[in-house]
């Protein structure tokens, strides 16, 4: 496989569905030798399955972005299997939770785990990432925002919360590492069809129509939609972007 991105490796975080399988199937399609890390093994797999069936080169790492112990030996593994570190997609992470509480409503537990995996997750992999760029002297981070990390929602602040610290997250380590050679730019998809959220629009009816309603395009995103984006973020195209939030949302953010 031949493309933008070709004799560079990319780490994708949540690799085994959704946005990050899509992002993974994409980064392959441009070149690149990939990672995929998640903690859904099964997953995983099938995502570097599919790399390997459509020609390119792929491993799994079994990685919970929670913990550091397990975020280090994600990108020493990618190290040392390819050679390099010059793509990474911090993406993994979880929903709000299917039932919706207001904020003095909202659960502690609930509070603690999305904020552990959305927003120290994405940190702890920068962290372990950005080491390794350095030495490098260049790499592109893209991390996973969304639209609730640009605006507020009603019913799920811890989620609203973590996105909008991706944001800032994004904007200060672009301030700190790109005089480095590392741009570190983050996507802020809409509402995507993504077994994640198709979760919460099983188990809430008429969600769905009411959700799609709220984007100007009149649809939901694909995760193929924000993987092009991500691409691009990732590769030489985008040179002169970085600390960018760019919302890939059908219009949401226009209204």
């Amino acid at each position: 496989m031949a493309g933008n991105l070709d004799g560079k490796t990319a780490l994708v975080t949540g690799g085994g569905s959704g946005i990050g399988r899509a992002a993974s199937l994409a980064y392959a399609g441009e070149g690149a030798r990939v990672v995929v890390a998640d903690v859904n093994v099964e997953g995983g797999e099938e995502t570097v399955q599919l790399i390997k069936e459509a020609g390119g080169e792929a491993i799994l790492v079994h990685a919970d972005v929670s913990k550091p112990e397990d975020t280090q030996a994600m990108v020493a593994q990618t190290v040392e299997a390819f050679g390099s570190l010059d793509c990474a997609f911090n993406n993994a992470g979880i929903s709000g939770g299917r039932e919706r509480r207001l904020t003095a409503d909202y659960l502690d537990e609930d509070w603690d785990r999305v904020i552990s995996i959305n927003l120290k997750g994405v940190w702890l992999c920068m962290k372990a990432e950005i080491p390794q760029m350095l030495k490098q002297g260049s790499g592109a981070i893209v991390n996973t925002a969304s639209v609730a990390g640009l605006v507020g929602l009603t019913g799920t602040v811890a989620y609203v919360a973590a996105k909008h610290g991706v944001t800032g997250l994004t904007k200060a380590a672009a301030m700190e590492y790109s005089s480095s050679g590392i741009r570190v730019n983050a996507v802020c998809p809409g509402y995507i069809h993504t077994p994640m959220v198709q979760g919460i629009f099983d188990e809430n009816e008429g969600y769905e129509d009411r959700v799609a309603s709220r984007h100007p395009i009149g649809r939901l995103g694909e995760p193929s939609e924000i993987a092009a984006a991500v691409v691009w973020l990732s590769s030489d195209a985008a040179s002169f972007v970085t600390g960018h939030n760019l919302p890939v949302d059908g219009g949401y953010m226009a209204q």
